[in-house]
């Protein structure tokens, strides 16, 4: 996926990044603050009816939602206070990384890359300016 968009239309593009992705689990958000991770998280999960409060897990490193009427939940990970693989594994974030139910969004994974499984979508987003960004995925 390549997409350029409005930050008004970040639901239209929440919607069909879910579609078009629709078999995947895992994604990984590379971007550089203030790019928009959390608000494309938010956007996704609203898309997928979650009713919680949304915010970054900055502090708490991994979140998770409820999706109404879903056997699954959003594991939210933000990785940029670990420091390293093993402060990520110390985290719990391995375990994490194992289920292949749940949705997991990981922001900030370059911290840990070599636990990403293999099957995890790398998800770039770019700011182009104040109201736009682009998604490249790979």
């Amino acid at each position: 996926m390549n997409v350029r968009y409005n930050i008004d239309d970040i639901n239209s593009v929440a919607k069909q990044f879910l579609e078009e992705f629709k078999n995947n689990r895992c994604f990984a958000f590379f971007a550089d603050m203030g790019s928009g991770k959390t608000t494309f998280v938010h956007a996704l999960c609203k898309t997928l009816q979650v009713t919680d409060n949304i915010s970054s897990p900055t502090f708490s490193i991994i979140n998770e939602y409820e999706i109404p009427n879903a056997s699954n939940k959003i594991i939210h990970m933000d990785w940029y206070r670990l420091k390293n693989t093993e402060d990520a594994i110390e985290a719990g974030v391995q375990d994490v990384m194992e289920n292949k139910q749940d949705y997991i969004f990981i922001e900030w994974p370059e911290i840990a890359i070599d636990l990403l499984p293999a099957d995890c979508i790398s998800v770039h987003i770019n700011s182009i300016n104040e109201s736009e960004r682009e998604i490249i995925t790979s």
